[in-house]
């Protein structure tokens, strides 16, 4: 069971990326910006999709669109930036350019690295506590087997007949 357990972990770290880096942003999808950017028609705010530095994790994503991120947002000073995850990326609502280039993208990053760390300490504890409960459950199967094994069926007479035995050779 406990083996099983290890084949499934390894092959979901292989295929999902829970052993990559801790989930980061890489890049502006600059193609995703509006085409009026440094123009006069220039939005003042606008939504900017930033790409991950990996596919992220479900709990991650929950995280990421928790309530505890836009706290962080607001306690930042970015009360009004909203995130979105949309596949590999993070789609980063009423800010710019200027604005993550000013702390808002260290307030992000801050903020995936913090999720990840949580997520893997989490899924360590988990994997943690299922390793102890296989345990167990090795220790307490082999002590039913020992006792099943120790039940005999003999009848009262093979019984008196192994008691006698045992006096005569007491002598």
């Amino acid at each position: 069971m406990l083996e099983a357990y290890r084949q499934v972990m390894d092959t979901q770290k292989r295929t999902s990326g829970v052993d990559a880096a801790t989930l980061g942003l890489r890049s502006v999808l600059v193609g995703s910006l509006p085409a009026a950017l440094m123009t006069e028609d220039a939005p003042d705010r606008y939504t900017v999709e930033a790409v991950f530095s990996r596919r992220p994790e479900r709990e991650e994503v929950a995280q990421i669109l928790g309530s505890e991120t836009r706290d962080v947002l607001a306690s930042s000073g970015y009360p009004t930036v909203e995130v979105t995850v949309s596949d590999r990326r993070l789609e980063i609502a009423n800010t710019n350019l200027e604005e993550l280039r000013d702390g808002l993208a260290r307030v992000l990053a801050d903020r995936l690295s913090e999720i990840s760390t949580v997520v893997r300490a989490t899924r360590e504890a988990a994997a943690a506590r299922f390793e102890d409960a296989a345990a167990s459950e090795h220790v307490r199967a082999s002590a039913v087997t020992a006792l099943a094994a120790s039940v005999t069926f003999m009848t009262s007479g093979d019984t008196e007949t192994v008691s006698a035995s045992r006096q005569e050779g007491g002598r």
